[in-house]
């Protein structure tokens, strides 16, 4: 599958985990968009290309903008990435929008042909473990003092939270299991009451 075709599956199924969790997704295309929406999701891709097309849009100050304006945010995959203050094995002109305190490896457990699935133990996450779907998966190297690790899997920090910007290196849109988007949206309902838009 490329990696256009991969990354709106990846946007359609956010969309129905945000819905699943009782949320109203809208895809967010320009910076003036970022204004009617409470909280982002900025789903897996191919954080290269996500980075230019930031760039080129217009959307990568805005974009940090929104994260610094300490509004929620949730990146899986290439969105833990995108969100990582620093990246390690990333082109030199990559740009993330920050937010968390951490160094993120890019593509730490292998190449697409080396996804997998795993049951992954999330805190905060109630019901047992959430099936994690590791596509071409980033791992958090190291973490400043101030970053929660919320899992670990095989020794490595897969899933974290600094404030209001919340991070897994895998994809539990793909699994039809919706926790972590419904723990998200409660983040976002708990900086905005009535907000439900993300």
């Amino acid at each position: 599958m490329d990696s256009r075709r991969q990354r709106q599956l990846f946007i359609r199924d956010s969309l129905k985990a945000l819905a699943d969790a009782g949320a109203q997704g809208l895809p967010v295309r320009r910076p003036e968009e970022l204004a009617g929406i409470d909280g982002l999701v900025i789903p897996g891709g191919e954080s290269t290309t996500m980075s230019k097309l930031a760039v080129s849009f217009g959307m990568l100050e805005p974009l940090r903008a929104f994260v610094r304006a300490g509004r929620p945010v949730y990146g899986t995959c290439a969105g833990m990435i995108m969100v990582a203050d620093k990246l390690l094995d990333a082109r030199e002109d990559q740009e993330t929008l920050g937010g968390i305190d951490m160094i993120v490896r890019r593509n730490a457990f292998g190449r697409q042909n080396e996804s997998f699935e795993a049951a992954v133990e999330v805190t905060g996450i109630d019901g047992g473990p959430v099936e994690g779907v590791f596509i071409r998966a980033p791992w958090v190297e190291s973490i400043g003092a101030s970053v929660d690790v919320l899992a670990t899997y095989g020794g490595h920090t897969v899933a974290v939270r600094q404030g209001n910007v919340l991070a897994t290196s895998f994809h539990p849109e793909l699994t039809g299991d919706h926790r972590i988007h419904g723990f998200f949206v409660d983040m976002v309902r708990a900086v905005t009451p009535q907000g439900e838009r993300a």
